[in-house]
Formats: structure tokens, sequence, C-alpha cells
């Protein structure tokens, strides 16, 4: 590399450190030197942290700079410990934001990504992260996806991949499938049409192999958080129940799963799907098929119908109670779903909110068979059902029981009966991966007439995305591509076609740490080289990826060990789910004159609109839009959102402040699990900080003698406690350590010892402020502090050898004196009589008692 700068004065000398100089320079320094880049085959031991990969929406965020933030200083402290440090960067890049951008800007996707990704890339590098830039990744390369394609053929090999028909959520006006998560209210979230239900053959993966596995792995993570593991193990959902038959008043029977066979007395109807077969055989009924019509343009997850109206249409078939012999009412419902379970349900709406929804809107029995207490058997309900624990009442045989109990008598009883029997249960699904889009991993597969769904052969893979696609009509455009489709079958040489569905992106980021680790051109990683990463040691993120994330990471990792490709079973040893960062909100309302208002008025008197915190002008009078006499109302304090305009650029307080002084506000005051509000006065209070430490750093002198054991004791036990912090990822306390330590060295003389500790904070500076840390570095050690060893303590003088010693009269405070740890009681006794402020409050009064607790007080009683 170029020689290192050693003039101070380039950063402002023994004035002002100047971060527009120095932050480029350090950047260009590292990046030169290679300082980041992993080597697997050192010796070192080894250190893989990752936080999750950003998609490239266009613009990097301060949720962004918090949670790379974090990564960045246990990276560089664990590099400055000794460890091969492993800090990759890449992105997330297929999905439908880059297609809503085709269809709204009349441009590709591939080019909106990577121009997008660029531009993020310039501004992670602006806050001086030590990041492997080498190691870089984007999901939508084919060099990625390829590799992705040969890693599905694998898992399709072992059998844990498969094809089959599944109820989706089809836009009939954009064409095309629906995610959860864009149907709102019934309609498609960009067309406004009435979302359809239909079968479409959907491939699967089958995690439902590995929710045993998925379930008992999560008591080996000792370091996620317990809410986290406590979200999945729900999602898991692992649980024991009856499944039976209920016998049907036409002669049938209709088969159900309940988790509680202890409230089987409680039942006052059942409820099946609308593509249950017994429903399907009404649908001779006009009615019936109406209704059934009705069911297809609703939610298709149990989680989206929770919050839906519940809607039933009663049949003329009933049901016998197996123990009361009672005729139960049969209804077609639209919060059953084929896919869970028997496609029916037993309800008891006592003790299950949905079913007591249902039976109220319906005006069916609600019976209470679940009581706190059984003086409360014939307590009414409350306007909502009762789902706790407690004993049995109304029930037959069951009075009395534990709700345990109930249940193993009543699957005691059916089994013995020969109508049932004891089921563990997964509400765990197969993870459908199919999505009839085009920015998206192509599923290698080809559909023969002949030969039926043929894997592509692995040496025509990658399967690459056309380029020449258009979005001026709704749907897939692979769908309706006149060349990309259409191939020979590999194995019998027919016309055949290609699949034209992508992978769920998902899929993209369960495994692309593995990647990360090892990036051979000719296979997905090489495991002995994954190997000597794997585990990730700290993986950083957003709860919101509690759920599907990391559990589909999971479940790729376990399935790749479970055909051979690697031999760790956990991804991430340890997981840490960092707060947002929030900022107050502004809006405004138009100043309206009788000329806004035209004939007829354009907008109301009151059109309010949100307004970005930098256009926000304070006046004496209050706060009004900068340029207009708009007044602004405050609102509410919540996570930065382009909708609400409460962000804050990045760039443009990097380029006022410097991104050192961005870094520290990062992880200053908030504990890195809570969310940090952001605050001008903050990131200025960050900045004078910066200038005070470089001050500080300035007064560093080689040559000064004498000793301040104070002040070394002090360094030592700081430098000892913020490593410490730093390992438990606590930054907010290894910040406030070096406040202390700062404002110790400004008060302390000058001498060996506080020089000591000036090169000190200059080393536990390095991993939060590395630019300033570097720029002090010139004049104070030797190459790059990025480079240097982090700071050994003394033992010795992690331990205070004095104490302070509260000396009362009558248990008033009255003095405080310093004295050596472990004196003598006596000695103690002499220093406190020596005291002049305690032998003011005496004031020559006899002495009746003296109490001396060692190390701690000394207390006169007269």
């Amino acid at each position: 590399m170029s020689d290192i700068p050693t003039d101070p004065s380039a950063s402002g000398g023994r004035g002002r450190f100047d971060p527009s100089v120095a932050d480029g320079r350090w950047q260009a320094a590292w990046a030169e030197a290679g300082t980041f880049t992993a080597d697997s085959n050192s010796s070192k031991p080894k250190s893989y942290i990752l936080e999750m990969f950003p998609y490239p929406s266009g613009r990097i965020h301060m949720g962004h700079v918090r949670n790379y933030t974090m990564g960045d200083v246990l990276a560089r402290y664990q590099k400055m410990r000794g460890f091969e440090v492993l800090h990759p960067m890449g992105w997330d890049a297929f999905g439908m934001p880059a297609e809503n951008a085709a269809m709204e800007k009349g441009v590709h996707p591939g080019g909106w990504t990577r121009q997008n990704i660029a531009q993020m890339k310039a501004q992670l590098q602006r806050i001086g992260f030590a990041l492997d830039w080498t190691r870089e990744l984007a999901t939508c390369d084919p060099e990625y996806y390829g590799h992705e394609q040969a890693l599905f053929l694998d898992l399709y090999e072992a059998g844990l991949v498969y094809r089959k028909e599944s109820t989706v959520n089809w836009d009939p006006v954009d064409m095309t499938v629906l995610a959860n998560e864009q149907v709102i209210d019934g309609k498609g979230w960009r067309s406004g049409a009435e979302v359809e239900k239909r079968k479409l053959n959907q491939w699967f993966l089958k995690i439902t192999d590995f929710a045993d596995d998925l379930l008992e792995g999560l008591g080996t993570l000792e370091d996620w958080p317990e809410k986290v593991r406590l979200m999945q193990e729900n999602w898991i959902g692992k649980s024991q129940g009856l499944e039976f038959s209920f016998d049907l008043s036409d002669g049938g029977k209709l088969a159900v799963y309940s988790t509680r066979p202890d409230t089987i007395f409680g039942a006052s109807f059942c409820a099946i799907a609308a593509d249950h077969p017994i429903a399907q055989g009404l649908a001779g009924d006009p009615e019936v098929a109406a209704f059934i019509e009705q069911c297809k343009k609703g939610a298709t997850t149990a989680a989206a119908l929770e919050t839906a109206e519940k809607l039933g249409y009663r049949t003329p078939i009933t049901a016998k109670h197996p123990f009361t012999g009672e005729a139960l009412p049969v209804f077609i419902a639209n919060f059953v779903l084929m896919e869970y379970g028997t496609g029916a349900v037993m309800g008891v709406p006592g003790h299950d909110q949905r079913d007591f929804e249902f039976a109220t809107k319906y005006e069916l029995p609600i019976l209470r068979v679940v009581a706190s207490d059984p003086a409360r058997a014939d307590e009414s309900f409350k306007g909502e059902a009762e789902a706790g624990d407690g004993v049995i009442v109304n029930s037959d045989f069951l009075n009395g029981m534990s709700v345990e109990e109930a249940k193993q008598a009543v699957i005691t009883r059916a089994e013995q009966g020969g109508w049932g029997e004891g089921r563990t249960v997964w509400r765990l699904r197969d993870w459908g991966v199919s999505r009839q889009r085009y920015w998206g991993t192509p599923i290698p597969f080809i559909h023969c007439d002949a030969c039926g769904v043929v894997p592509v052969p692995k040496d025509q893979l990658p399967v690459t995305l056309p380029e020449d696609v258009s979005f001026d009509i709704p749907g897939n455009p692979l769908e309706r591509h006149p060349t990309w489709k259409h191939v020979d079958c590999p194995k019998c040489g027919k016309p055949a076609r290609r699949e034209t569905d992508t992978l769920d992106t998902f899929v993209d980021s369960s495994w692309y740490f593995l990647r990360f680790a090892s990036q051979p051109a000719d296979r997905p990683f090489d495991p002995e080289e994954v190997a000597k990463w794997m585990p990730v040691q700290h993986y950083i993120g957003g709860i919101e990826h509690a759920i599907l994330h990391l559990l589909y990471a999971r479940f790729w990792t376990r399935a790749l060990a479970h055909i051979g490709k690697i031999t760790v079973q956990e991804p991430f040893a340890a997981l840490f789910t960092q707060g947002m960062v929030t900022h107050e909100t502004y809006r405004a309302a138009h100043t309206i004159t009788e000329e806004d208002l035209g004939h007829p008025p354009r907008f109301k008197m009151e059109e309010f609109y949100w307004v970005d915190p930098q256009d926000v002008e304070r006046r004496p009078e209050g706060l009004f839009v900068r340029g207009t006499n708009d007044p602004i109302e405050v609102g509410r304090v919540i996570k930065m959102s382009k909708s609400k305009k409460n962000v804050v650029d990045p760039d443009a307080i990097i380029a006022k402040h410097g991104a050192d002084a961005v870094r520290w506000f990062m992880l200053s005051d908030s504990p890195p699990e809570r969310d940090l509000p952001w605050s001008d006065a903050g990131i200025e209070g960050c900045a004078r900080f910066v200038q005070r430490l470089w001050r500080l750093f300035q007064a560093y002198d080689a040559s000064a003698e004498g000793e301040d054991k104070a002040l070394m004791r002090k360094t030592h036990q700081t430098i000892a406690a913020v490593a410490s912090d730093i390992e438990a990822l606590g930054f907010n306390k290894a910040v406030a350590r070096i406040y202390e330590l700062t404002g110790a060295v400004e008060k302390a003389a000058p001498s060996a010892s506080r020089s000591s500790a000036i090169r000190a904070l200059v080393h536990l500076a390095a991993p939060m402020m590395p630019h300033l840390a570097e720029e002090a570095w010139t004049t104070i050690g030797e190459g790059l502090i990025a480079d240097a060893a982090w700071p050994e303590v003394d033992p010795a003088l992690l331990v205070d050898d004095e104490v302070t010693i509260a000396i009362q009269h009558m248990g008033k405070l009255r003095d405080t004196i310093t004295a050596p740890k472990g004196a003598a009681k006596e000695d103690l006794e002499a220093l406190a009589m020596a005291s002049t402020n305690l032998q003011r409050s005496i004031n020559g009064a006899a002495i009746r008692k003296v109490i001396v607790v060692p190390d701690r007080l000394v207390n006169i009683v007269t």
C-alpha cells in the first residue's frame, strides 16, 4: 500500500479534526491494504460476524447504519483480539419491488437493482465499515442463483422437493399469484380486484420432515433471544391431540383433529372447508355453490383468517356427538382451510375465540366445560371465549379432572371404542416456494408431455433469466416470452417447456451465509472451507425476521447437512435483534385562501401532509414548513418511514458531522436491543465528543515521566470493562466507560500514566470511531490501528487497593476518607477521629461507642 499519512495537520493538526479529509483517506488506506479481507487459510482462530444483508431499495437508512455499526464494532474488536474475521456484505436482490419499479418507471428490474446496489454500496463505504468486499454477492447474479438451482436439484434428488396442487391467492386482473401480505381487505394490493382462491401446481420444500429437529435444535441456541426461540417454537407448533370421526346423518363420516379433546362436551357445531369433499358434494345446490365461490375470494392462510369476518353456510347434514349422541349442525365455513389438518373442525365456542365469534353470529350454543373453579361451572361468558387452564365441568365422566387428565381420558376412550386415536401434529406446513413472477431464481425443471417433470441437467445450469422482457401486460413475462420457455426435453429430446415459476426470495437468503464463507466457481461452496467459518458467531438483524427467514435458514442448513453437503447443523450460534431508529413525525396543514379553494373547492379546508425533518423551520411562534406559513403539528415518535417522511439521510449527516460521529451516536445512550430515538442535539453532542477526543489525543507525550497510580488503575479497569461490554453487545455501556475515562484523563496532570491512558483511549475508540483513531495513531503508534492488538491489562490493577470509607456521627454522613483496602479496625477508627468535619459534629461530646464496618464505614455514637 501507499505510505500511511503521518502528518496530523492534514486533519486539523492541533486544531479541529476534519472528517471530510480523514474519512476518505483511511477508507482508501484500508482498501488498498486489504485490511478486512478474510483469509480462510489463516492459522488464527476464526470469527464470522454477519448482519442480515439488505434489499437494494436505493438508499440506506439509519436502521441500516445502526445494524451494521454494531456488527462492525464486533468485527474490528475481534480482529484486534487476534481473530481472523469474516465480515462480508451482499445484496438480497430479487423480489417484487424491482418488478414494481419496472411497471411504474418503464425500467428493467436488473438495471434498477444494480443501480441501487452501486448507490447503497457507496453509502456503506462512506461510513467506513470493516467489510470484506472481495466476497460481495448479489442473489440476482447467475453466479449465485445458478448454484442455488444446483442445491435445489440436490434436495429434489433427496426427496425434499416436490410439486403438488395447492390453493393460492389469484389476482384476476394482474394475472398473478399474490402473497398473503399483498391481499388487502380481500383485494389485490395493486389492481384492487377481488382476489380469488385458485388451485395451482406449486413447488414445495419438505420442511415438515425436519419439524422435530428444528424444534429440538432451539434448545441448543442458548445465545438467541428467548422471545425469538419462543416465536419459532409456536410457529412449528407441536401439539398432541385426538383425531376421530363424527358419524353423519347422511351415513358418511367426518374426520376432525382437535388439540383440545378435553373440551369435547362443549362442542356445538362442526365446520368444513369450502373445498372439502362433503362441501363439493353439496355444490349442486346453487346457494351452496354461491357460498363456496364467496369463500374463494377470502384469505388462504390460518393467520390471515384470524382477523377476517367468520362466515358460514348451514348444510342439511348433522354430526352425531360421540358421547352425548346430540346432532351437531355441520357448516361450510370460510375460516376452515383444506390444507390444515383434515379440512374440518369441531367447534367449541366457549373456549376458542374464533368459534365464539362464529357461534355468536349464527346463534349457536356456547357451553362452559373448563372453569378456573368448579363453582363457576354455570357462570356465563363475558363477550369472549376463555381459553385458559382450569378444571373440567359440565362434562359427564370428565368432571373434576385437569385439562391434561381429561385429554388423556378422552383419547383412551376413543381408542378403546375404535372411533379415534391420539396423534401428534404440527402447525408447520411444507414451504411453498413457487412464485409466478419474473424477477427471481428460475426453478430448474422442464415439463415434457412424454416424460413429465424433468430436472435440468446440472451441466446446463444456470438457467438464466431472459433480458428481453416486457411488463406492459399484467402477469409473469416468462410465461409469454416467445422463446425462453421453449426447450427440448433433456430425456427424450422432444419439444418441452421450462418451468416459468421462480423461487421465493426467502430461498435466496436461506444459504447466502454459506456462499460468503466459500466461493468456488464450480460448486456452491467447499464444505471444508465452510467448516472453518461456520456457524456464524454473531448474526445481527431485525426482529421482523424472527420466524420465517431464521426458520428457513435453519431448515436449509439441516437439509444440506442431511444430504452430506456440510457438517454444521445450526447456521447462527448467536443471534442479536437490534432495536429500530425512531424519529418524531411532522404533519402540516395547508394555509388555504379563498383563491386557493376555487369553485368548487379543490380540497378540504384542512388538508394535511407529512413533512421531512430537514424542511422543519423553528420560529418563535412555533414550527412551520420551511419557506411557507404552513404550521406543523408534531406527531408520535415512530420507526423511520419513507411514507411518513420522518427519515434522516445518512449522507447529509455524514457530510456535516463525519462518519465517526454518526457511528458514535448509533452506539450511545440506548441499549442496542431497544429503539433509538434520533436527536439532532444528540448527533451534535457526538460530533463535539469526537473533537474533544481529538484534542486529548494531541496531548499525548511519549517522553512524559511520573506515575499516577489511580489513573493507571482506572485505565486498566476501563480496558477490561469495555472488552467485556463489546463481547456482551453492551455498546452503550462501553460508550459510557469511554466517556468516564476521558474525563479522568482530562483532569489528570501530565505523566507517563496519562500518556499511557491516552494511548489506551485510541485503542478503545478504534472499533467505534476508526477514522479518528487512525488519524491519532499516526503520531502515537506504527502501521494501522485496525491491525494493532487490543491493549493488555495488568490483573493486579483490576482490583482496587484503596477504598472510600464513610465517616458517620450518629448514623449521619459527616466525611469520607480514602484508606488501604483491608485496613484494621483500629486504623480506620484513628483515621476517622482525625477528621475535622467529624470533630466539629461531635463538638466535645462523650463517645459511647465506635462502630467499624471494614472497607465501608466508621460510625461514632455519642
